[in-house]
């Protein structure tokens, strides 16, 4: 009789690599792999992680190109938006988690798989994420997770792999790495901790450029559109960004918060590109936009990102907060001027045919084209008013 097939969300690294060896030997399945790139890899790197499936046993291997659909129903929205998790955590990679699933559950479909898999552990968000997309999208599948099931420690899935002639790079079982086209994650011992910090060793990239280097964005309609006048498309230009800056080791941060689960979680993380890019947006929009959208730009903006950190991205209530964020973009169109130094980056200035620090009115502490000072005057009166009241009335 032919083995029961089960495709695994294979990403390469330790504990997918075991749930390869798992899952055919101990279970008696037939293993096929497949990863979504987001954006985070190379042909060099498909190249490798497809080798690496063979070897452990995979029956077959696919690499699914999802960067185009990750921009364009994801990454856009979190530019409009300014997301950042808790003021830090650009979601460089629990955003694309939904698109993994989805492209996962869809081709698992597609191949006939009995089972679909995935390597996340009982004590984190990604579970979660996985889990419930694949509900959603793939309900008649059984979903095996062999490392929430057994509880495995990284150093006995090194052994187990060991024990079946398969060595394991030192640095993958000691940090966990999740690299898409919004940024890289790292997980590890100090992340741990609440007072240690990562180690130098454990960022994939590292300080090789100390000479300063500026750079012009263009955004039409709140979208990335060219570089030094140059028009690429969005996802270029943020591979282009992030190659121009993480030499200079930029994007680098912790952030600690709340998980779906309940309890606190930390993790590193390097994001140069979407660093640069959510800032330099958001200098724009505060020249271009009125103070009424801002503000309700950034409350929305804070649900979506909490929304899609907590893998709620198929509640329609998403659709409309997108449809809101598109259209407050309306005129954020114009160039930013960006500078690049070790550790850091700076905004120059803008430039904008919307740019409300029109000096037709006048200019800030300086001189007043559109009112008078009895305007002030008779303007301060009426805006006391209510604390006044408030005031009489209450002794």
């Amino acid at each position: 009789m032919s083995k029961k097939k089960v495709l695994l969300a294979f990403s390469g690294g330790l504990d997918t690599s075991f749930c390869v060896l798992y899952l055919k030997h101990e279970k008696n399945l037939e293993v096929h792999t497949a990863i979504v790139n987001t954006g985070g890899f190379t042909p060099e790197d498909e190249k490798k992680i497809e080798e690496h499936a063979f070897r452990l046993g995979s029956k077959s291997h696919k690499t699914i190109d999802g960067t185009g659909d990750f921009y364009d129903n994801i990454v856009k929205y979190l530019i409009f938006g300014n997301v950042l998790k808790n003021n830090t955590y650009p979601l460089s990679v629990s955003a694309e988690r939904v698109f993994q699933a989805k492209s996962l559950a869809e081709y698992a479909v597609s191949i006939g798989a009995d089972y679909i898999a995935h390597g996340s552990t009982g004590a984190g968000n990604d579970q979660i994420r996985f889990d419930l997309v694949f509900q959603l999208l793939a309900p008649e599948l059984e979903i095996l997770t062999p490392i929430r099931d057994l509880q495995l420690s990284r150093q006995q899935e090194t052994d187990y792999l060991s024990n079946h002639g398969i060595k394991i790079d030192a640095q993958i079982s000691k940090y966990s790495l999740n690299k898409g086209l919004w940024g890289t994650s790292i997980g590890g011992k100090e992340t741990l901790t609440s007072n240690e910090p990562l180690p130098e060793e454990a960022y994939e990239n590292h300080l090789s450029e100390s000479e300063s280097k500026t750079f012009t964005l263009s955004f039409k309609n709140g979208e990335p559109e060219a570089l030094n006048g140059k028009k690429l498309g969005a996802v270029k230009i943020i591979q282009q960004i992030e190659e121009w800056a993480a030499p200079y080791a930029i994007g680098r941060d912790m952030h600690t918060g709340d998980t779906i689960i309940g309890i606190k979680g930390r993790i590193g993380f390097e994001a140069a590109a979407a660093s640069i890019i959510i800032k330099a947006h958001h200098v724009l929009e505060k020249h271009t936009l009125t103070k009424w959208q801002l503000y309700w730009k950034e409350q929305l903006s804070n649900w979506y990102g909490m929304f899609l950190h907590e893998s709620q991205f198929f509640d329609p209530v998403m659709r409309n907060i997108e449809t809101f964020l598109s259209d407050s973009q309306l005129n954020v169109t114009g160039d930013v001027k960006v500078a690049l130094y070790p550790y850091r980056f700076k905004i120059l200035g803008i430039e904008s045919q919307h740019d409300l620090m029109n000096p037709e009115f006048g200019h800030y502490g300086e001189i007043n084209k559109a009112w008078t000072g009895e305007d002030v005057k008779g303007f301060v009166k009426i805006l006391a008013n209510p604390v006044k009241i408030y005031q009489n009335v209450n002794k």
